[in-house]
């Protein structure tokens, strides 16, 4: 069986074949999936503080909105913060995922010492509250303050030492904390330093929701 899932990217993309990237992503590496990409408007540099947050959360309802008359089987929000996952979740009767409560749960699922690179001051609340005292140690790429920042050159190099930073403190899986790592295929590069598991939060979110719509028409 084949579901449709739509997913929202927080970063306002014109590119068409950028903007697909993450569906891509998602589509292959679960064949049973198809997914339909919309972006938010006016946010070049997607969400990175509060206030970015709080001016894309009615963007992402809209979105959702629009995905649920489409008849979509469930909606991912590609944003390791679950930015308006909570208010969705009371609106609207399709399955909400979030990028980084997938992640975060999925963690847990490999060990009990889990690091986390980010790129925002703190560790996203839900990634926090989700893995609790199994957070052990948290990273930031140096001179990283937004996704566009991290899809450089010097944003590549510097999530490289947060990588390095990070196995000194003998964790046992890692999540990456913001979906602009998948954008920039992380994991792959993390593989050739570590053998420890590494959680893309795409691919995290594209598992919960297969998982949940198996389970829905079981």
């Amino acid at each position: 069986m084949t579901y449709t899932i739509g997913l929202i990217r927080v970063l306002t993309i014109d590119d068409e074949e950028k903007l697909n990237l993450h569906g891509k992503i998602i589509e292959k590496t679960f064949p049973e999936l198809k997914v339909i990409t919309k972006c938010i408007e006016d946010q070049p540099e997607g969400i990175y503080d509060l206030k970015s947050e709080e001016l894309a959360k009615h963007k992402i309802l809209k979105l959702i909105k629009e995905f649920q008359d489409m008849n979509v089987n469930a909606v991912i929000i590609s944003c390791a913060g679950d930015p308006a996952v909570a208010e969705a979740r009371r609106i609207f009767k399709i399955p909400i995922i979030g990028a980084g409560s997938a992640s975060a749960s999925l963690a847990l699922a490999y060990g009990e010492r889990v690091g986390v690179i980010k790129i925002t001051e703190e560790v996203p609340k839900i990634i926090r509250k989700i893995l609790g005292p199994h957070l052990i140690a948290e990273e930031r790429p140096e001179n990283v303050r937004n996704v566009v920042d991290l899809m450089s050159e010097e944003g590549r190099i510097e999530s490289i030492n947060a990588l390095r930073r990070l196995l000194k403190y003998d964790v046992e899986v890692i999540v990456l904390a913001c979906t602009g790592f998948t954008t920039i295929g992380f994991k792959k590069i993390a593989k050739e330093i570590t053998s420890i598991p590494i959680i893309d939060p795409v691919i995290a979110a594209g598992s919960a929701a297969i998982s949940i719509l198996k389970q829905k028409n079981e």
